[in-house]
């Protein structure tokens, strides 16, 4: 019996080493992991990055990891044609099948989702600033973007010297551009003005491009305070 108890101790002594060493590693796996991201995608802080499953160790020993968690703060998205970037916040992305290279100097996810926001003031950059002439001595600009309710965005357009009027609006995906289109068109001044000049106005379109690790957009819904969006995709590099 006492030789059994001594066996045991010892068992539950090296369980809890290992469980020790192994937790050590991941976190360690962690850090470098983020630091390697952040170079690699010239983040402004280090993102936080998250591993999943137990052991780590006899993952790492396979050579791929189940599921990595990644969050990413904030991150300026390209927009196309030298425009300004547009910022995307809360970045949280959840990453399959990670197979990394020794020391993690490279990895790749097999597949990935995730989502993050838009506020309405960054989207709002890619309605026309500035004023577009409609004839009849009207000029009118997107001056304010909203939640609508029941999945629609509330787009205000203003024209010179009349108060500001409101359409809702929807919004879709179509590979990296989000489209705004008016499912109603206001009356601008009372002013009987042509379909094509009126959406002129109200209907635009943002491109978001070159996402962290190759990431492309899946949907997008308005929210209280901006936009809700899903990211997919496959053979997302988390580094290299």
């Amino acid at each position: 019996m006492r030789a059994l108890r001594i066996l045991l101790i010892v068992v539950v002594v090296l369980g809890g080493l290992f469980v020790l060493a192994d937790r050590l590693a991941v976190h360690f796996a962690e850090g470098e992991a983020a630091d390697k991201l952040r170079t690699s995608e010239n983040l402004a802080s280090t993102p936080d990055v998250s591993i999943k499953g137990f052991p780590f160790l006899t993952q790492v020993a396979g050579g791929s990891l189940d599921d990595v968690e990644v969050g990413i703060k904030s991150y300026q998205a390209d927009t196309g044609n030298g425009g300004e970037p547009i910022r995307i916040d809360d970045l949280k992305a959840s990453m399959k099948g990670v197979r990394f290279s020794s020391g993690f100097g490279s990895a790749t996810a097999s597949t990935a989702r995730g989502t993050a926001s838009i506020t309405y003031d960054q989207l709002l950059k890619a309605a026309k600033s500035q004023p577009t002439d409609l004839g009849f001595g009207l000029t009118a600009r997107v001056v304010s973007l909203a939640d609508g309710g029941n999945g629609k965005i509330k787009v205000g357009v203003s024209a010179a010297g009349l108060p500001t009027v409101f359409v809702l609006s929807s919004m879709s995906v179509e590979g990296d551009t989000v489209r705004v289109h008016a499912d109603s068109l206001p009356s601008i001044g009372g002013v009987r003005i042509g379909e094509n000049q009126v959406r002129s106005v109200t209907d635009f379109e943002q491109k978001i491009d070159d996402l962290p690790g190759g990431i492309r957009l899946d949907t997008v819904v308005p929210a209280k305070n901006g936009v809700e969006i899903t990211v997919k995709g496959s053979g997302v590099r988390l580094a290299g």
